[in-house]
């Protein structure tokens, strides 16, 4: 690739592209340059060609040389939003121009009392050439080509044309990444390719963007993350995974861990144990659902027929503890089969169980008795906590239907003193007599210790995060709303999941997943304004496309692929989420489950559709009409 040298078309200082105030220009998303700092208000043409673009603001100006050269001149940051004011445009949009010609003059003093006039200058495309000069006087900025090979490879994938597209793009993400020796670890989810590199700086991010197929990448929660979409992300990731085989089993998230803030790891972790377990919670919430939408039509069911649909219904909810017992002996450890024992421990028959212990509590209050009088009269049995007498305290033994975090905390004592144990236990008795130490002491703890004092503690943050969430005006909802696609950028979402289940197991319904839905089909509608709103018919399809997973309960492709790229996009959608949960909440909208969202999550809300729908025309229509309205392209 032949180098090229350019004058400024601006005096003042020239600075390094990389000294720019704004990461769009010092990232060099936008190309190779430099810039002009305290530029003295005009700008020539730097060569001969023609003015491809002279934005209607006037504060920024595209040209093209004769011989192919293309540049960006964009005086100063965020201009844009002065509307023209304080420049004058000397030539048009499609006019020829010479070398030394004035473009455009503006107030320079004017402008900076507002904005910062530093004037990046690129060329767009950059990856055409190697050295790139960029000369004022006697000051130079000299930008190489980072790698020139990659560069050409980025549009030249010849090696790979006649492969199917998967393997194609598993190769050039192979070539990108710094190659298969410095990938730690592979896995993917719904959408994206999830990497631990050994270096990050070996991998050519803007040469993995352009690869045809990709929608997207970046870094989040230690993982190198590429957006591939549904479906095509499982065979991307098969066939990366031939490349190495021993990347085969995962070890991402051991790899990530080390590497996560305290705050990312609480939240995976509540990732590893929740999310297993959602698939029944949904498939239990979509009975219900449909239960109440036949009752609600008039039907009438016989009661062996109820008593069917309440065995679909109830059955998670009542052995609760015990998916979440095992699951978390799984996540962390242990023998999973224990943690089933353990759970089913917590909900054993012939305890008084939580549910109508919790509905006599107020009775008991207005026959001004306390639960351990009761106990003692035969007619109360089974309806208030039975008496244990320990060292001198009273502890109330009563079974935790629906808890959530007695279940949590005991599968990870139970995990931890199961690993103790085999560190002495020989081997001959180890198949013997672990599992019954383990299940002897973390019963005995469990029912007694960790059990009263989790569903004192779970109790108290249910009860503020109900009285939240009830805030009037719809507050709780305008909160939740606005901020949940934050969260999902820093990739702590999943703290959310243990509440979800917990709002479920106690009210029978999850009214946070209807403010989140608002919050999704927001950023879906923000990302489809912008494919609207793009020229380009390539770039329109490949935000369309990533705006889609959007509606279906994925918001990853639209967030990181277009909204989070241009900030603002983002930033309407947040307001669409706010408004949409704001109108959730006032409703007292609540699925009967939990874990899909949008389209797919009309099948939770039967009962209440129209609401439904309501919510989701409100996040859609504002985070769309916001960013039509407000957003410009060339921003």
């Amino acid at each position: 690739m032949k180098d090229i040298r350019l004058d400024s078309p601006l005096n003042g200082k020239l600075i390094a592209l990389s000294d720019v105030k704004d990461q769009v220009f010092s990232g060099g998303a936008m190309g190779r340059g430099a810039a002009v700092e305290s530029p003295d208000g005009k700008v020539y043409a730097p060569f001969d060609g023609e003015i491809t673009v002279f934005f209607d603001t006037k504060h920024a100006i595209g040209l093209k040389s004769d011989d192919g050269v293309e540049i960006l001149i964009h005086v100063g940051m965020d201009t844009v939003n002065l509307k023209g004011e304080h420049f004058t445009a000397h030539k048009n949009q499609g006019d020829r121009v010479k070398k030394g010609e004035l473009l455009l003059e503006f107030d320079e003093p004017a402008i900076r009392a507002q904005y910062d006039t530093t004037t990046p200058v690129v060329v767009t495309n950059h990856t055409e050439f190697g050295k790139i000069t960029i000369s004022l006087g006697d000051q130079e900025i000299v930008s190489e080509a980072e790698n020139a090979s990659a560069g050409a490879a980025v549009t030249d994938d010849s090696e790979f044309a006649d492969l199917p597209k998967e393997q194609r793009v598993a190769r050039l993400i192979e070539r990108y990444v710094g190659g298969m020796d410095n990938v730690r670890s592979a896995e993917h989810c719904a959408t994206r390719l999830r990497l631990i590199v050994n270096d990050k700086s070996k991998i050519d991010e803007k040469a993995i963007e352009n690869i045809d197929g990709v929608k997207g990448q970046f870094f989040a929660a230690q993982q190198y993350q590429i957006i591939l979409g549904t479906g095509f992300v499982d065979k991307v990731t098969d066939e990366f995974i031939k490349l190495k085989p021993g990347l085969a089993g995962g070890g991402n998230k051991e790899a990530a861990y080390e590497q996560m803030s305290l705050m990312q790891k609480v939240s995976r972790t509540l990732g590893d144990v929740f999310v297993p377990i959602i698939p029944v919670l949904v498939a239990t919430g979509l009975f219900m659902g449909l239960r109440g939408a036949t009752q609600s039509l008039g039907a009438e069911f016989s009661p062996s027929v109820l008593l069917l649909s309440q065995v679909l219904t109830d059955t998670a909810f009542a052995f609760l503890p015990a998916l979440v017992c095992w699951s978390t002996m799984k996540k962390f450890g242990g023998t999973p089969v224990i943690g089933i024992v353990l759970g089913l421990m917590l909900v054993f028959p012939a305890l008084p169980n939580a549910y109508v212990v919790g509905g006599f509590a107020n009775e008991l209050e207005s026959l001004g008795l306390t639960w351990q009088e009761a106990a003692k009269i035969a007619d109360y049995a089974g309806k208030v906590p039975i008496p244990v007498d320990i060292f001198g305290f009273t502890v109330p033994l009563v079974g935790y239907q629906g808890s959530v975090l007695p279940a949590l905390v005991l599968g990870i004592f139970a995990a931890k003193l199961q690993h103790w144990l085999k560190t002495f236990v020989p081997d001959i008795i180890d198949l013997i007599v672990t599992p019954f130490l383990t299940l002897f002491i973390s019963m005995l703890l469990g029912l007694l210790v960790v059990g009263p004092i989790m569903h004192g503690i779970e109790q108290a943050v249910f009860g503020a995060v109900q009285a939240f969430l009830a805030m009037p005006f719809g507050i709780g909802g305008l909160v939740v709303g606005g901020l949940q696609q934050v969260i999902v950028v820093f990739g702590v979402h999943h703290v959310f999941n243990a509440l979800e289940v917990q709002l479920l197991a106690s009210t029978g319904v999850d009214p946070f997943n209807a403010i989140i839905t608002g919050a999704i089909v927001a950023q879906g509608g923000a990302a489809v304004a912008v494919a609207m709103k793009t020229k380009d018919k390539k770039k329109r399809a490949l935000y369309i496309s990533s705006a889609v997973p959007a509606f279906l309960g994925i918001t990853e492709p639209a967030i990181f692929g277009i909204n989070l790229r241009f900030m603002k996009p983002f930033i309407y959608g947040l307001v669409g989420g706010a408004c949409a949960g704001t109108v959730a909440s006032l409703m007292g909208l609540a699925g009967t489950g939990m874990g899909i969202t949008v389209i797919p999550g009309t099948l939770l809300y039967i009962n209440q559709l129209p609401q439904y729908i309501l919510v989701n025309v409100i996040g859609f229509a504002v985070a769309f009409g916001l960013t039509f309205t407000l957003f410009k392209t060339e921003e």
